[in-house]
């Protein structure tokens, strides 16, 4: 599951702020599950009004008042969330077409916790110990429960309180923490926290004073009341192992303000990583890059320079308005499976770091860096869906913008240029019919059928492409009421030799009655001369900084080969930091150093380009 959130709500913004579930809706419309969160003290306080009861507090030593939650209250604070908080949440997502799971958290022992120790209280200036206040602590969830849940409803409402197995009764539990516990349990990849305010204010007077990036170790003196939950949470979640945590408001996910919070020193920023350090942490597995398309679109403010999403997700950053445009276009997306993003003192680890967050940032910063002259115009653009089949990014960029030269943000390594990639042709190859005994007369197995016709495809395509590569990268084998499939991805690289025609001479329709082949893609290979004004300027930005190119082709595929399928005439070449050899293991690290350094080749290659007259 790639693309979860955990969203806390208030109880304020539960039952008077409609449009946050329009918002809910939106996440879910994009392919998210959501996980909701509801808090419960605006509930509670109508519960106490509807049965006429005063509702008790308790005053701590510190001078904080918090709700008693006496046993004799249990009932009516369980009450207050089943017939207030849960039913109008539920009944507003369904208002959205949105159906939904929703129970208190301890129900059915869901979510388990621990009653906390006796704590002290002071009454009448006296100092009390008050041993029955079912409070207390988060200990565990039914994760695989959720999970299920979370696959079967478009949205899965909890509530506190929780239950404690050893008390035999519920226990009450904050809202923010109950949050950031089972944000880290489910391996979420975002958490976050609305309030009533855009974010943190530095001043609570001042909506625009919104203090937008917490780190390690920073003292908040301005944070006050349930705020202090929030902080607390958000810093359980971070410890824990969460990346991606923020408190946004007001009652909003999207345009208010946010606060975020990172488990890096604030001294990267001054380092010149501060923004890799960051979009390292936001996850953004293929088909879940809005979090992170949306966090750069907010964040990446240089003079003169103007962005949106388009309608196909991609972020776009555009600096200059002149006829000759250098298209610099990464991606944002990462293959799956995440792990905490970690700096040490020489550079990070985490998913995407190498494939293709490094490079990525790199063009980012040439908005503000790069020489861009009055005739140029510097279009950098961030794709989405690059690492599966779709390349809906790339598709988009090649059909709605031009350019007159290209520079691909994947990892070269810093001594080195990639003038092009493999292209990649993709079957999916059935086999079904009817079971047979496997002892009958010339009984060959659907899986067998399946294995000749790869065979067979592989000789046709080598006699085409002597260089190319091949594997069956997935099999499925089915039996539905006696009648076998079984269906093989197999998957070629093709040198740039075979040309853009190349899949018309590949015959597929004469493998045999229950066979079957779809063509899921056939992108041709693209290799990029040496002579252009685009490797010219990475020739004069290498002897700059005393180095020499080093040429690399490929056998990958990269959005370089979706553009040149129709852009003819358009040099592009592949430049970025990293050992492309770490892409999508879990072994992914950035070195600072390199990041920098070939930070300072891009930044002279593009001035080049602009110099050398690229694009007349």
């Amino acid at each position: 599951m790639d693309n979860l959130y955990v969203i806390k709500l208030g109880s304020s913004t539960v039952l008077n702020r409609p449009e946050i579930f329009g918002e809910i809706r939106r996440i879910s419309e994009r392919g998210g599950r959501v996980l909701l969160v509801a808090g419960g003290a605006e509930g509670i306080k109508r519960k106490y009004e509807q049965l006429g009861r005063e509702m008790p507090f308790l005053t701590l030593p510190s001078g904080d008042e918090v709700r008693y939650c006496a046993p004799e209250e249990m009932p009516v604070i369980r009450a207050a969330y089943h017939e207030i908080i849960l039913a109008e949440a539920a009944a507003a997502l369904r208002e959205q077409g949105l159906s939904v799971f929703a129970q208190v958290g301890g129900d059915n022992r869901v979510v388990t916790g621990t009653k906390a120790k006796p704590l002290k209280a002071v009454k009448d200036g006296r100092t009390l110990i008050v041993r029955d206040s079912l409070f207390g602590s988060y200990a565990g969830a039914h994760t695989a429960f959720l999970h299920s849940a979370l696959d079967a409803y478009d949205v899965v409402i909890l509530t506190p309180p929780i239950y404690d197995p050893a008390l035999g009764d519920y226990i009450n539990i904050d809202a923010d923490v109950l949050a950031a516990h089972l944000a880290v349990d489910l391996g979420a990849q975002h958490l976050r926290f609305v309030t009533g305010t855009p974010g943190i204010l530095q001043d609570i007077e001042d909506a625009g004073s919104t203090i937008r990036h917490v780190y390690p170790g920073e003292e908040l003196p301005w944070v006050q009341g349930r705020m202090k939950q929030k902080v607390r949470a958000a810093a359980i979640a971070l410890e824990q192992g969460a990346g991606d945590v923020c408190i946004t408001g007001p009652h909003t996910l999207e345009g208010g303000g946010r606060t975020w919070f990172w488990n890096f020193p604030r001294e990267a920023e001054e380092a010149g990583v501060g923004l890799l350090s960051k979009v390292s942490r936001i996850p953004s597995a293929s088909y879940d890059e809005h979090e992170l398309a949306s966090f750069l679109l907010q964040e990446v403010r240089y003079p003169g320079v103007t962005g949106f999403i388009d309608e196909a997700g991609n972020i776009v950053f555009r600096r200059g308005s002149g006829p000759r445009t250098l298209l610099l276009l990464g991606h944002i997306d990462t293959v799956p499976y995440q792990w905490q993003a970690a700096n040490d003192e020489a550079g990070l680890t985490g998913r995407g770091v190498v494939d293709a967050k490094g490079s990525f940032v790199n063009f980012i910063h040439m908005l503000g860096e790069a020489e861009v002259p009055g005739d140029g115009t510097l279009l950098v653009i961030g794709a989405v869906e690059e690492e599966v089949s779709s390349s809906k990014g790339a598709l988009h960029v090649r059909d709605h913008y031009a350019a007159d030269a290209v520079i691909i943000g994947e990892p070269s390594g810093e001594n080195s240029l990639t003038l092009g990639y493999y292209g990649l042709f993709k079957l999916e190859i059935t086999v079904s019919r009817l079971q047979e005994h496997t002892a009958a007369k010339d009984s060959v197995s659907v899986i067998d059928e399946l294995y000749a016709a790869a065979d067979t495809i592989r000789r046709r395509v080598k006699e085409i492409d002597p260089d190319s590569l091949s594997s069956l990268i997935d099999v499925k084998h089915t039996n539905q009421k006696g009648l076998l499939s079984i269906t093989g991805t197999l998957n070629f690289r093709i040198s740039p030799a075979a040309g853009r025609d190349y899949s018309r001479s590949i015959a597929l329709d004469d493998l045999g009655e229950d066979v079957r082949v779809e063509v899921l893609r056939a992108t041709p290979g693209y290799a990029n001369g040496r002579s252009d004004p685009l490797v010219k300027s990475f020739v004069r930005s290498f002897a700059k900084e005393g180095r020499t190119v080093h040429y690399i082709k490929k056998r990958g595929t990269s959005d370089m080969n979706t553009l040149a399928a129709t852009w003819d005439g358009v040099p592009m070449v592949a430049y970025g930091p990293g050992d492309s050899s770490l892409d999508h293991t879990n072994r992914e690290y950035l070195h600072f150093a390199e990041v920098l350094s070939s930070r300072t080749i891009l930044r002279e290659a593009v001035n080049e380009w602009f110099r050398l007259g690229g694009g007349v």
